[in-house]
């Protein structure tokens, strides 16, 4: 045989060894498709080099989504079949997938204790019937951000506590500015909900069957929301006669909003540096004779994993590496969104860092709202009433008797499946 075509022979004898070793690595490697929202999508990709590391099997396929598509986009991507095995999506919108059977369980992701570092607001606001659908990945809650200088001249030195205070700081801040002193937009339904479990009210009657709404304890929660605007001390055209929000904060024009952790980093970058020591925040104010803090709603995103997912075991692993403490104070350096673990804020700082701090002592007292499908529609329905009674267009006893009756229709099909729902 000639030397020239032995290296030729050994090579076709070599390569289906070699084409075989590739197919069996690429055969081992487990491809996770994971759908993230908004900003989430990009900034979690700097995390997933630590876990492929640590699993050198699993590979992360991150696609990113717009929130403004992200709600349709989960649900077409359910009945076409094609859901990611974990995805992104907020907390309110679990009870519409868990009902059209998209969500795998996940139950025993965590371990014990590591459940039990979330704060059990937000993990409650997961759980239906019982089970956990998903997992929190970061929170989210609102409370009160205020200028802490107009306050001061108004003769407060210190947030207000209770509505009664509230009702005072207000009224005193408005005779230092002339102006309605807070922002109250019809488009976000969180402030009036979160007044309402405040009072411990339920919204929603006989397992989700029925509105609640002129139940006395919502009821008191609406009227005060009313007053805000029948005393002049939020203006019913809101976010239209403010203009830019953060302009109209830097200039007095609005003292108060309610709002959510987003704020916090976009207050530092549009605000003017001289009013960087000027501006704060602080837990809702609460019910008269109620302890303080009181309820805010249990807000943020979750991770959730498909129902039919060729792999839960990594899609798990991935879930519960994004929970660790570590990963979490990671994600917060990188987007601003609060851990859902306690340990995350301790170890971080973050629990006595300004501003932050009151974030802190508000997510120790969330509530989650009913864990329906129709909530969100529900909302809508709330704050078109609200907008109608705080304009004058109709009573607050009219306002709150359409309330209940426009949520009774909705649930209507609800009430029909919970009848006939097989044992």
């Amino acid at each position: 045989m000639s030397h020239r075509r032995l290296p030729a022979l050994l090579l076709a004898c070599l390569l289906p060894m070699l084409l075989a070793g590739c197919s069996a690595h690429e055969a081992e490697t487990t491809t996770l498709d994971f759908w993230a929202m908004g900003s989430e999508g990009e900034r979690v990709q700097a995390l997933l080099p630590e876990f492929e590391r640590r699993h050198p099997g699993i590979r992360v396929r991150v696609q990113q989504i717009p929130w403004s598509a992200a709600h349709e986009k989960l649900l077409t991507a359910h009945v076409g079949g094609t859901l990611p095995d974990v995805f992104q999506l907020g907390n309110t919108w679990l009870p519409e997938l868990h009902a059209l059977k998209a969500l795998a369980p996940l139950d025993g992701t965590l371990p014990a204790e590591a459940e039990a570092d979330i704060f059990p607001g937000v993990l409650a606001a997961n759980r239906i019937d019982g089970r956990l659908w998903g997992l929190p990945w970061y929170v989210d809650t609102r409370l009160l951000y205020y200028r802490a200088d107009l306050l001061a001249q108004a003769g407060f030195d210190h947030p207000p506590r209770t509505w009664s205070e509230w009702l005072t700081a207000l009224h005193g801040v408005k005779a230092i500015t002339g102006r309605p002193p807070l922002l109250l937009p019809f488009t976000e339904w969180q402030t009036l909900i979160a007044l309402g479990l405040q009072q411990q009210a339920d919204l929603l009657r006989e397992a989700g069957r029925y509105g609640d709404f002129r139940a006395p304890a919502f009821r008191a929660a609406f009227a005060f929301y009313l007053r805000l605007f029948r005393e002049g001390l939020a203006e019913v055209a809101g976010e239209a006669a403010a203009g830019n929000v953060y302009q109209a904060f830097a200039r007095g024009r609005i003292a108060f909003l309610v709002s959510g952790p987003w704020n916090l980093g976009e207050f530092e970058r549009r605000l003017p540096d001289a009013l960087q020591g000027a501006w704060a925040t602080a837990p809702l104010p609460v019910p008269d004779g109620t302890p303080y803090p009181g309820a805010s709603i249990a807000g943020g995103a979750s991770l959730a994993l498909r129902a039919d997912s060729r792999h839960p075991e990594a899609a798990r692993a991935l879930i519960a590496f994004l929970l660790e403490p570590e990963q979490q104070l990671a994600f917060y350096r990188e987007t601003g969104d609060l851990p859902v673990r306690t340990r995350a804020w301790t170890q971080g700082g973050l629990h006595t860092a300004p501003r932050v701090e009151a974030f802190w002592q508000q997510l120790a007292h969330v509530r989650g709202v009913p864990a329906i499908p129709e909530w969100e529609r529900i909302a809508s329905l709330v704050m078109r009433q609200a907008e109608r009674a705080a304009r004058g267009l109709t009573s607050e006893e009219e306002a709150l008797r359409t309330l209940d009756a426009e949520t009774d229709r909705l649930l209507e099909k609800r009430r029909w499946l919970l009848e006939h729902r097989q044992p």
